[in-house]
């Protein structure tokens, strides 16, 4: 399966992507922060901030006896862990080349709302998934399709320097390439259920939440508003 790699986007912006360094910067310092764990300490980390399945299920069902915010904090706390350097990587490069031009769209304030939501509602698409798995959840992927969703909608035509076969730079347009990417994260979401049917509950790629994510973000940038446009021209 050819997974393409996207390296920058010619899509222009007219304002600071505060938001997005900042959600870039905290990532990337939590990370580190885990790097200085030892492993006891590190399991301690994700058993209390990892996202569960299995707690939301039962915290809806009424069988959850813990506190109310062991089940939800988790639903925001595993955005910002990443189980290593290639997954904290991938998810920031995609972030700062797609989450800049979205911000400039949405406003820095809407932004970091549309962020989050969207790593809830991949949350919530994971889970409805798999209601009773017990394995914890990390990551910032499923907030990011959102705002892959969002600049597939935005910016269909900007074009995107992608790197192909570890060789060949191609521009490509946007809503090619992550089309190409939400149909390789439904596919493998469909092969992923088809091992669930032998009752594994294993680890891996939380696909689902990228599939929900992409979703979401698509019919949210529709509900939110666009920002009053400030374009850096001089008038007289």
């Amino acid at each position: 399966m050819i997974i393409p790699v996207p390296l920058r986007d010619d899509q222009p912006r007219y304002s600071t992507p505060y938001v997005n360094a900042f959600l870039i910067a905290l990532n990337v310092l939590i990370f580190l922060f885990e790097l200085s764990l030892g492993r006891s300490d590190l399991k301690v980390l994700f058993d209390h901030f990892a996202l569960v399945p299995q707690n939301i299920t039962a915290l809806l069902t009424g069988t959850w006896h813990h506190s109310i915010q062991q089940a939800v904090f988790p639903l925001f706390s595993a955005m910002f862990l990443h189980e290593g350097w290639a997954h904290v990587l991938s998810n920031m490069l995609f972030l700062y080349i797609f989450g800049d031009n979205v911000e400039d769209y949405l406003g820095h304030f809407n932004y970091l709302s549309f962020y989050l939501i969207s790593g809830v509602l991949a949350d919530a698409a994971q889970i409805a998934v798999y209601p009773h798995s017990h394995i914890g959840m990390v990551g910032a992927s499923g907030a990011i399709a959102g705002v892959l969703g969002a600049y597939f909608v935005v910016f269909p035509r900007a074009r995107v320097l992608t790197w192909f076969f570890f060789v060949f730079f191609f521009y490509v347009p946007a809503w090619l390439i992550l089309g190409y990417w939400f149909v390789l994260q439904f596919l493998e979401g469909a092969d992923a259920l088809a091992v669930a049917r032998l009752h594994r509950d294993i680890g891996g790629v939380a696909v689902w939440a990228h599939v929900g994510g992409f979703i979401a973000g698509i019919v949210m940038i529709k509900l939110f508003p666009e920002r009053r446009r400030r374009y850096p021209y001089a008038y007289r």
